[in-house]
């Protein structure tokens, strides 16, 4: 979820519940007011029926309209102070019940006691207080909407230095060997980001020359003295001289030398792909690629007596790159043939949706939080770098395929999915 759209929704939320508390609140205050109003106009009415009564002795003519009546009747109660309420009373000039607002209070006159009851139609102030709650209601409706537009489209387009720096971050590659060069913005904190960013990756630039140079420069010194050590050591082996034992010697050396140059190849390999060295543009023929290295691997697979089977192999044209795409089915196949006992099976399948390949286990099911690590080895028995699925996992990585392990059956199967008529 984006920062804007939390904010906008916590942002309504905590506006729609201040919206409700405050309208309530609100009423009710407004209904207060309104009633100590007309609890002010009733004590004025009853003012003026006292004041008439001390000055003429009697009880004054009442006039009664559709907004207010009185009535007065003889009591032998006594009240002491005069009592508020509202309630419903009937309305003779109306002639229906009506709400309203009452003063109850007792008056003397010449010795006689009498209750008056002030009665005073509450339907216009209700009236007044439901426009006023509506119109209040709907002003703040509408501020709180056209606050939540403006806060919208002004906050989003505050926001787009922020996006556009992400973007950039986005497309920015390290291979590319220019530094991230993001402008600097109206907004403080954009442009001490942009300007933090800057430095980051100028300094990962050169952090990356030099990572680059000492792997290109130990890896070409490497292949120099390997080769001399191979070649002489060849020469020592054709030496009619050596005994048995010394030869078994320089035999174990040269396995050792190969092994190591193997290594510096794949370690090479493994920091160029990561460094993103390769342009996946060449159009290639999976199903030819496959055949290709299955024809290179006849003689092993005859001498391991192991049944291959290929199954649904469709002709399947992807964008790549011609080594990569050798090296990748190469390195499953080995893996398979390494990794599968005399008299095994193994089974490749190419479809438009996958490639798989499936061979008989050795040694029961691997661990898959490390087949794809480097130097993961399922057994010191057998022999290999254990860098070969961390290449194809990397090659994967690298052209956005998928690749996954599953164990059934007795068997490992190795399927890497195609996206967008890529494996």
């Amino acid at each position: 979820m984006r920062l804007l759209t939390k904010y906008n929704r916590i942002n309504m939320v905590l506006s729609i519940i201040i919206f409700l508390i405050g309208s309530v609140l609100f009423y009710f205050m407004l209904h207060y007011v309104l009633i100590r109003q007309l609890d002010k106009s009733l004590r004025g009415e009853q003012q003026e029926i006292e004041e008439y009564i001390q000055q003429h002795k009697q009880l004054p003519e009442i006039e009664n309209t559709k907004e207010q009546w009185t009535s007065i009747k003889p009591t032998t109660v006594n009240i002491a102070t005069a009592i508020k309420q509202s309630g419903e009373s009937y309305n003779e000039e109306k002639g229906r019940i009506v709400p309203v607002r009452q003063r109850i209070f007792t008056i003397v006159v010449n010795g006689k006691g009498y209750m008056a009851i002030i009665s005073k139609s509450q339907i216009e102030t209700d009236d007044l207080l439901k426009l006023i709650i509506v119109l209040v209601v709907g002003m703040i409706a509408l501020i709180l909407l056209s606050n939540n537009i403006l806060n919208r489209k002004i906050v989003h387009k505050m926001w787009l230095p922020f996006y556009k720096t992400v973007d950039d971050i986005k497309s920015y590659r390290v291979s590319s060997q220019q530094p991230l060069q993001l402008g600097k913005e109206n907004i403080d904190e954009f442009s001490a980001l942009n300007e933090s960013v800057n430095e980051m990756t100028t300094r990962i630039d050169q952090d990356y020359v030099i990572l680059k140079t000492f792997t290109e420069n130990a890896a070409h010194e490497m292949q120099t003295p390997v080769a001399v050590i191979r070649s002489k050591v060849d020469m020592l082996l054709q030496n009619p001289e050596w005994n048995e034992k010394s030869a078994e010697y320089l035999q174990k050396i040269e396995e050792a030398v190969h092994k190591i140059s193997r290594l510096n190849q794949s370690l090479l390999l493994l920091a160029k792909l990561e460094n993103r060295q390769f342009i996946f543009d060449e159009t290639t023929y999976l199903n030819q690629v496959i055949n290709k290295k299955i024809e290179e691997r006849v003689e092993l697979i005859h001498a391991k007596q192991i049944h291959l089977h290929s199954k649904n192999i469709v002709e399947k044209v992807v964008l790549f790159h011609s080594h990569l795409i050798e090296i990748l089915i190469g390195n499953l196949l080995n893996n398979a043939i390494r990794y599968t006992p005399v008299g095994g099976d193994i089974v490749v399948r190419l479809t438009e949706q996958y490639l798989s390949v499936y061979n008989t286990s050795a040694n029961g099911k691997l661990d898959e939080t490390k087949i794809f690590q480097r130097f993961y080895k399922a057994s010191d028995l057998f022999d290999g770098t254990g860098l070969g699925l961390a290449i194809v996992k990397e090659i994967c990585n690298v052209a956005g395929y998928t690749i996954q392990y599953a164990y059934n059956d007795g068997q490992h199967q190795f399927t890497i999915y195609f996206t967008d008529d890529k494996i």
